[in-house]
C-alpha cells in the first residue's frame, strides 16, 4: 500500500478532467485506479460517506464494505513508538466512527472511482479499501503499525478464555459419559487430566518457566519487528540495484558511508550504537545537490541508516526471532512438565 501513488491536488484535476472527457452518466462509474491519501477527519454525511481534509484537498471516502483501523494513541512519546505497545490495532465499525475525534490522522489506500461526475474512495473485492486511523507524524506511521500490530501474546489472547472454558466443558462431558463404565476407566482419566493441562503454566512451580516463556516470546517478537523494520527499503529496492525509481520521478537508492557520526535516523532505534562502525548504509533519496541521500518528499518513504545491508540484517533478526522461540516454547513445556511431576508427587504421598 505505500507504493501507491500518493494522491494530491495535480493529480486529482487530472483525474476530474480525464472524468469530464469520459462523459460518464451520473449513476456510472470509470475504471479507477489505486492512490494513497491522508488527511484529517472532518465529517460523515449519509451515514456512510466519511470527509477527510487535507491542506489541498477535500476527498469522500464511501465506508461500505471498507475495513477501518483504530491504532492505539501513546501519550508522552511525541508521536513516536520507541517500544512494542501491550495495545493492539482495533478492527472498527464504519458506524463507530462518528465518536472519533476530529484531530484523528486518517490514511486511506485503496480504489479512487469517479461516481456522479466526483472522485471517491470506494471498496472493492479486487482492491479492498483500508482506512486507518493514527495519531503519529506521517514518517513514523509505518513503524507504529509494525510495532503496535507484533504485540499480543500468542498464547493468552481475547479468544483464549473462551477456548478454555468450551475445551473443559467438552472433556468434563466425556468424562461423565463414560465414568460407569470400567472399560474405559483410562478414557475419564485422560479427560479430567486434560482439563487441567491449559492451565497447568500458571500453576507454581512451573510458574517460574512460564515467566521465562513469555519473556522469551516477547524477545522473539522484538526480533520480528526489527526485521521488518529493516526489510522496508527492500519494498523499493525490489532487485539488487542499488537505485530505483520512485512514481514522483525520485531516485531511491543507499550509499555506503564510512562517517562514525550520524548522519541520518536509524531505520531500527534499538540498534543504537551500532552505526559507530564504519561501513553503514543510508537510505533515501539520491539527487546532486547532496552527497548524502535525503528524504523524499513522500513522507512515508524509507529514509534512514542501517549498519549493514538489509538483506543481511532480515537473516540475522529471523534466526534469532526463531531461536528465542524455540527456547520460548521449551520453557513453556518444561513448567508443563514440572507441574505433572510435582502433582503425581502429591497424589503419591497422599496414597
Amino acid at each position: 500500500m505505500r507504493l501507491y501513488p500518493l494522491l494530491d491536488y495535480k493529480q486529482y484535476r487530472q483525474i476530474g478532467n480525464e472524468s469530464g472527457s469520459c462523459k460518464t452518466s451520473d449513476a456510472g462509474d470509470a475504471n479507477g485506479r489505486i492512490y494513497r491519501f491522508t488527511g484529517r477527519f472532518e465529517s460523515i454525511t449519509d451515514g456512510k460517506t466519511l470527509w477527510v481534509r487535507s491542506d489541498e484537498l477535500t476527498i469522500p471516502v464511501s465506508l461500505e464494505k471498507t475495513q477501518c483501523w483504530l491504532f492505539p494513541i501513546q501519550k508522552g512519546e511525541g508521536g513516536k513508538w520507541a517500544s512494542l505497545s501491550n495495545k493492539t490495532p482495533e478492527l472498527i465499525r464504519w458506524n463507530r466512527i462518528s465518536t472519533i475525534s476530529e484531530s484523528a490522522k486518517i490514511f486511506i489506500g485503496g480504489e479512487l472511482k469517479i461516481q456522479n461526475n466526483r472522485p471517491i474512495f470506494v471498496s472493492s473485492k479486487e482492491n479492498p479499501l483500508k482506512v486507518i486511523f493514527y495519531n503519529c507524524s506521517d514518517e513514523v506511521m509505518t513503524e507504529s503499525i509494525i510495532r503496535t500490530a507484533r504485540a499480543g501474546s500468542e498464547y493468552w489472547n481475547r479468544v483464549t478464555p473462551v477456548s478454555l472454558a468450551f475445551g473443559a466443558i467438552a472433556l468434563l462431558y466425556i468424562a461423565a459419559s463414560f465414568l460407569n463404565r470400567p472399560a474405559f476407566r483410562l478414557t475419564v482419566i485422560s479427560a479430567l487430566v486434560s482439563v487441567f493441562i491449559p492451565v497447568l503454566p500458571v500453576f507454581p512451580p512451573g510458574f517460574l518457566f512460564t515467566t521465562l516463556y513469555r519473556r522469551m516470546a516477547w524477545q522473539a517478537r522484538r526480533y520480528r519487528v526489527f526485521r521488518d523494520l529493516s526489510r522496508l527499503p527492500l519494498r523499493y529496492l525490489k532487485t539488487d540495484r542499488e537505485s530505483t525509481l520512485l512514481y514522483n520521478g525520485e531516485n531511491y537508492g543507499y550509499l555506503k558511508t564510512e562517517t562514525t557520526e550520524k548522519p541520518a535516523p536509524l531505520l531500527v532505534p534499538e540498534i543504537t550504537g551500532e552505526y559507530l562502525h564504519k561501513k553503514n548504509y543510508i537510505f533515501g533519496v539520491l539527487n546532486d545537490e547532496s552527497p548524502l541521500p535525503v528524504k523524499s518528499k513522500d513522507p512515508f518513504v524509507s529514509f534512514g541508516l542501517l549498519p549493514d545491508l538489509p538483506q543481511n540484517i532480515v537473516k540475522r533478526y529471523t534466526v534469532k526471532a526463531y531461536m528465542a522461540e524455540i527456547f520460548a516454547w521449551f520453557f513453556l513445556l518444561l513448567g508443563i512438565i514440572a507441574n505433572i511431576i510435582f502433582i503425581f508427587m502429591i497424589l503419591s504421598s497422599l496414597a
